[in-house]
């Protein structure tokens, strides 16, 4: 029996089984036994009326019960072939089984499997009446297609007894039904998916013993997957038992008892246990014997596994022991191989689940609806907060909905938090403190800045944060940038909050922690500190600075303070700490961060004798202290003064210092090293004015940046420098560079050092991968200590004349930029170890090889004499005396690939590495290699602005040929017939070519995923039978002379990407789009399409849809919302005059761009729906006036255009809301005055009126992105 696939669990189907069979063969007798059979088995069977059977075409009646079937038992009988009926209900039938989605099974009655697939013997007399027609030969093919599958014969099975057989055929398509159908409590919303998650750990039908492990926070689904796993899979195990809350009762009534229920529950019988010990013995004992399926349900200690699933030979092969816990650490410690994490709801799922147990019946009002949404923000996936506020709020009205809401602001849900406290309530008291600095202050921080911070404070914050995020408490996510941050989920925040205000809910001056800017206004204003407070970070700017000083006098014990201000703030540009005010910071501070802090030193008051972390980024600091006084910092470790003005700092202060951040300190003239700087590590001097830094007595650097350090002269390192990574240098005036003894450095970029003359290393640099030295005035180099160089890059070194590189020395390298080197002479390659490349183990490989690249400098180039660009004759030269590996040879060939190459040379070079896999011509190339079907391991050929006018019929003979791309050749007219041979082509791109036509052979492309024909100005037509290139995904059309598309276009049924731009689109494509059912990228640009189908509502996978410049259109379809899975729209320099309603409902959509739409008038009054909306474009939209104030809900939106909107008089006044908001673009409208709230946004971009934003506090500056414009900040 063929086992069913897990794909099935995304289709639920209105019959389990379709019978096909022969009526007047086997409907009385055998069909009408095993139909019944099946139905007493609950098993719901479609069988055909014998009166429906009229004429020679099935019914779409028919074809519709095929499709609404999971399973299907084809019964052939001796007459079964005479039925034309039969036949094309058997194409339907396979048509069906080759999508995965259903199985059949035939069932050989009074015929043999032979005779089926031959059609032979009864077979072939039956089908002998059809032999003329038409449909025969895919009728043959199905026959044979069907017989080859697993399936029963009736004389080899019980002896030819026809009631053991049905009864067979019933017990295996039982048994199949349910390993493949879940029958989930309705309420257990998104179950099914999880569960198809955890299927392949598993490990159905895997002949040993796996212990499964499922973690996750608190309330987050756990117990209820394992249920849902153990109720779908126990019947296959000869034993069973479900452990429940082993934490809990373990606590209870000791780890015997629940040895005591595996053991009685697996057995079936009552089992004494009278020890942990002598449970364990029975155990292993007893259950080897019996293959069996156990959950341990809220495991939270290694002593629980090991007395409960010990070891994987206490049991039976076959056996699963599923475990779920909150912290992972115990899964490890247990070495369970297999871990998965419950996934929280999706906001569609949560809503779905929410609504199960809140409404009867169906919303009884948008209203609800939109509270619905609220509810489900606040319970960020997790599903036990949705099931107890669905619950709450059951029978409720609106009013007690808003109110209950509203109460969620300011006390939490107690049920949730009591939750997830267990796993608070378990870590060690220095894991719960770090636990609570995270939640109250260092959520979202980059990770090392947060390691920083805590180690700053006296903990192990590598260790804790990993023990945290073992325990679900904490998640390390990558942001935007790539780089890592600490994540924490909403519950968990608000019950680490809670835990810190529950004790003095209206005292906030006793918390141990302050987050909330009123309570820490409230508190420093008012002078009400106390030594309770260990933590304060906030963001203000109501006070002056002064006023915070002032409120921080009386925190004794206060060790974290982090203050973020703005550099608008009105501080006098003399502004420095006087006996006046008292100024004082707390000398238990432990990390200081003050983001433009408005003083010019630190105050003498303050000690810092604690102090290990000072950040104080885009400060006013002149010197470190005041006075300049010689204060000794013996704890600091981590200093950063970046875009201060600094003009010198000692490190002599600081004689424990590991990080040093000066970055953009453009005053900063001395850097001085009085004494040994044992543990610097890292150095960031970018954009200083040095002009001499020494670094002597740092001999433990790992991390040097000078990044446009324009002034420096001179560069002193240690002797040895033993740990040095990482050294950046650019810019800089030296002439001599001598790196000293640096064996483990990895990067060095002397990236446009223009007086650099000479470069010393005094030792192999075996680590070294990349080495960048542009724009320089070396003479030679000599690459003899970089054995292991992967990226060379030497651009515009003009003096360069030579590079000394001896037999083995590049064994590695992968790139190489020569570009601009005018009097380089020669330079040899030789390579002969690659026995760290992967490879395609099918191909046979070894590990050497060799390649010489010959490089020639050329006066004159003389196929190209009137080129003005440097010349270089490239000659390959390649031996092949083992099979090689040709990775990196295919990468090193890239350099005599130019519109210089010796062609001749290269040819016979090429055509002799048999196992190269891209191939990329570039340049003046007037003929492709003629034995192209030498490279038999070819996947890979681009042909790039070259003057090839045709393609060798060689071509056509690269069987593993993968992609085909031609791009920019403008000679090239016509493709080979037979190209249709490169059987395993998956993607041809044909780019501003003069080809006439396709060759018809195209349909042959059996495995193409992706065509792109773009600006072929003469190709007019396409192949009618486009259609049969069944595995398309990505079909690209732009050029305005195809007058015609077949229509067949809708029949690609795998499509994901289509994108007809400047073409004509034929009507029945439009009628049909709708059939495209996993489309998700759709681009009709430039074309003269009138209206959308409303077909297009069933394209629910649908991500993007770009309709600009569609110069005809000017309305959507009325439930375009229904698109639920859109994430951008595209309507610009369209006529659309208003947008439907519906639109708010496009939850997913994050780009709308409306510009030079110059008929829209008005937007959706509730468009601030869209909550995941980033981008919002709406210039030139010249009859628009209002802009709704919804939008100040879009929360995630960072760009806003009214650019050229000439009616729009006013923003919503409520703007300062859209807290990601980073460009706003209004000029050309008639906006007189902003919003007050704007002030709320951050570092917020406006390009728009200059007197208006100057009037408004905003300073101008050069736009990032335009030189040649100012915006304001």
């Amino acid at each position: 029996m063929a086992s069913s696939s897990t794909s099935s669990l995304d289709k639920s189907f209105k019959y389990d089984v379709f019978l096909s069979f022969r009526g007047e063969d086997t409907r009385t007798n055998f069909i009408d036994h095993l139909y019944h059979a099946l139905q007493n088995k609950s098993i719901h069977t479609y069988k055909d009326d014998e009166k429906i059977k009229k004429g020679k075409n099935i019914s779409d009646e028919l074809i519709g019960s095929i499709e609404d079937s999971k399973f299907y038992i084809i019964v052939f009988s001796k007459n079964y072939a005479s039925s034309s009926w039969c036949l094309d209900e058997l194409v339907k039938i396979m048509e069906c089984h080759r999508t995965n989605e259903h199985i059949a099974y035939p069932v050989f009655y009074d015929v043999e499997p032979s005779e089926v697939r031959k059609q032979s013997g009864p077979v072939a007399e039956a089908f002998a009446k059809h032999e003329k027609e038409e449909a025969a030969g895919k009728w043959r093919e199905a026959l044979k297609e069907s017989a080859d599958l697993s399936g029963w014969e009736l004389k080899k099975t019980a002896d030819g007894h026809e009631a053991k057989f049905i009864k067979k055929i019933v017990e295996e398509i039982s048994l199949e039904l349910r390993s493949t159908s879940f029958n989930i409590d309705g309420k257990l919303v998104g179950m099914e998916t999880r569960i198809k998650t955890l299927v392949p750990a598993l490990g159905n039908g895997c002949d040993d013993v796996r212990m499964i492990g499922i973690k996750g926070m608190g309330g987050g689904g756990k117990t209820t997957l394992a249920r849902a796993v153990f109720d779908h899979i126990s019947f296959q195990f000869e034993g069973k038992s479900f452990v429940e809350n082993v934490r809990e009762n373990a606590s209870l009534s000791g780890l015997k008892s629940l040895q005591k229920q595996v053991l009685s529950d697996v057995l079936n019988e009552d089992i004494c246990v009278s020890s942990i010990s002598d449970g364990k013995y029975l155990m292993k004992r007893m259950l080897p014997d019996k293959k069996v399926l156990v959950v341990l349900d809220d495991v939270d200690h290694i002593d629980q596994l090991e007395a409960l699933a010990g070891e994987l030979t206490w049991f039976k092969l076959g056996s699963r022991i599923i475990i779920t816990t909150r912290d992972e650490q115990v899964l490890v410690a247990h070495r369970v191989e297999f871990i998965r994490d419950v996934s929280l709801l999706s906001d569609e799922e949560a809503i779905c689940l929410f609504k199960t147990y809140t409404f009867w019946r169906e919303v009884p009002s948008p209203r609800y609806e939109e509270l619905s949404r609220q509810v489900v923000r606040y319970a960020a996936g997790l599903p036990l907060t949705i099931k107890v506020l669905g619950s709450s709020l059951c029978g409720k009205n609106e009013l007690e909905w808003v109110d209950a809401l509203k109460r969620l602001e300011t006390i939490p849900l107690t049920e949730t938090l009591k939750k997830l406290e267990i796993s608070y309530i378990s870590l060690d008291d220095d894991y719960k403190e770090i636990f609570l600095d995270i939640a109250c202050n260092l959520k979202g921080w980059e990770k090392d800045d947060a390691i920083r911070a805590l180690e700053s404070c006296g903990f192990c914050a590598i260790i804790g944060l990993r023990v945290l995020e073992q325990k679900s408490l904490v998640a390390i996510y990558c942001d935007s940038y790539g780089d890592e941050r600490v994540g924490m989920h909403d519950h968990v925040e608000e019950m680490g909050r809670n835990i810190v205000r529950r004790s003095h809910p209206d005292e906030p001056h006793k918390h141990s922690r302050l987050w909330k800017i009123d309570e820490i206004e409230d508190v420093l204003a008012n002078d009400l500190g106390t030594k309770a407070t260990k933590y304060i970070q906030f963001h203000t700017k109501k006070f002056g600075p002064h006023i915070y000083l002032k409120g921080l006098r009386k925190m004794k014990k206060l060790r974290f303070l982090s203050v973020s201000a703005v550099q608008q703030l009105d501080f006098s540009s003399n502004l420095e700490f006087s006996i006046v005010v008292p100024a004082d910071f707390p000398n238990t501070l432990r990390y200081l961060h003050w983001s433009c802090y408005p003083f010019r030193s630190l105050p003498t008051t303050f000690q810092a004798n604690n102090l290990v972390a000072l950040r104080m980024d885009d400060s006013r600091i002149v010197q470190l202290w005041e006075g300049g006084e010689r204060k000794v910092l013996n704890k600091l470790r981590f200093l950063d003064l970046s875009r201060s003005r600094l003009s010198t700092f000692d490190l002599g202060l600081s004689p424990n210092l590991e990080k040093l951040t000066l970055k953009d300190c453009h005053n900063l003239l001395e850097l001085h090293m009085t004494a040994g700087c044992l543990k610097l590590t890292s150095v960031n001097l970018e954009g200083s004015s040095l002009m001499t830094l020494d670094l002597g007595l740092a001999p433990n650097l790992e991390e040097l940046i000078l990044l446009e350090c324009k002034y420096l002269q001179t560069l002193h390192f240690p002797e040895s420098c033993l740990t040095l990574r990482c050294l950046l240098l650019t810019y800089s005036n030296l002439r001599t560079l001598h790196i000293g003894m640096t064996p483990n450095l990895e990067k060095l970029d002397l990236k446009k050092s223009y007086c650099l003359e000479e470069l010393h290393m005094a030792n192999e640099c075996q680590k070294l991968t990349e080495l960048i030295i542009t724009h320089s005035n070396l003479r030679t180099l000599d690459l003899r200590m970089t054995p292991n160089l992967k990226k060379l890059d030497l651009k515009e070194c003009s003096g360069l004349v030579e590079l000394h590189t001896p037999v083995g020395c590049l064994k590695k390298l992968a790139h190489v930029d020569l570009s601009g080197c005018l009097r380089f002479r020669s330079f040899n390659f030789n390579i002969e170890d690659y026995t760290s490349c992967s490879v395609d183990e099918s191909l046979e490989v070894g590990p050497l090889a060799e390649l010489h690249l010959f490089v020639q400098s050329l006066e004159r180039c003389p196929l190209h004499p009137d080129n003005n660009l440097p010349k270089f004759r490239f000659d390959c030269d390649y031996k092949e005396d083992r099979p090689s590996l040709t990775r990196n040879l295919e990468m090193l060939l890239s350099i005599g690939m130019c519109s210089c190459t010796n062609l001749k040379t290269f040819s016979q070079s090429i055509c002799g590495l048999q196992r190269l896999r891209k191939l990329e011509l570039k340049g003046s190339f007037v003929e492709v290699i003629k034995d192209l079907d030498q490279l038999e391991s070819l996947e890979e050929l681009i042909l790039l602005s070259t003057n090839i006018n045709h393609l060798p019929d060689s071509i056509c003979k690269l069987k593993r040929l993968k992609t085909l791309k031609l791009d920019d050749l403008r000679l090239l007219d016509t493709l080979p017939e037979d190209l249709g041979q490169l059987e395993y082509l998956e993607e041809l791109g044909l780019l501003s070519a003069d080809i006439k036509h396709l060759p018809d052979s195209i349909y042959m492309f059996k495995h193409l995923k992706s065509l792109e024909l773009s600006s072929c100005v003469l190709l007019e037509t396409l192949p009618d039978d486009l259609h049969q290139l069944e595995c398309l995904e990505k079909l690209t059309l732009s050029s305005r002379m195809i007058k015609r598309l077949p229509d067949s276009i809708y029949m690609l049924k795998h499509l994901k990407s289509l994108k007809l731009t400047s073409c004509w689109i034929p009507e029945k494509l439009l009628e049909n789009l709708g059939r495209l059912e996993h489309l998700e990228e759709l681009d009709f640009s430039h074309t003269m399409i009138k209206d959308l189908p409303g077909s297009i509502y069933r394209l629910k996978h649908l991500k993007s849809l770009k309709l600009r410049s569609c110069l005809l259109l000017e309305k959507l379809p009325e439930d375009l919302g229904q698109l639920e899975c859109l994430e951008e729209l595209d309507l610009s320099f369209t006529k659309i005059k208003h947008l439907p309603d519906s639109i708010c409902m496009l939850k997913r959509l994050k780009y709308l761009i409306l510009s030079n739409c110059s008929l829209l008038e008005k937007l959706p009054e509730d468009l601030g729906q869209l909550k995941c909306l980033e981008e919002l474009s709406l210039g030139k939209c010249e009859f628009l006036q209002d802009i709704p104030n919804s939008i100040c809900e879009m929360k995630r939106l960072n760009f806003f255009s009214l650019r050229d909107c000439i009616r729009v008089e006013k923003l919503p006044e409520e703007l300062g809301r859209l807290e990601c908001l980073e460009e706003l673009y209004i000029d050309g409208t008639r906006i007189s005055h902003l919003p007050r709230s704007i002030h709320l946004l951050e570092g917020l971009l406006i390009v728009g009126p200059g007197k208006l934003l100057e009037a408004c506090g905003f300073k101008s500056k050069i736009h990032p992105l335009n030189p040649d414009a100012f915006c304001y900040v």
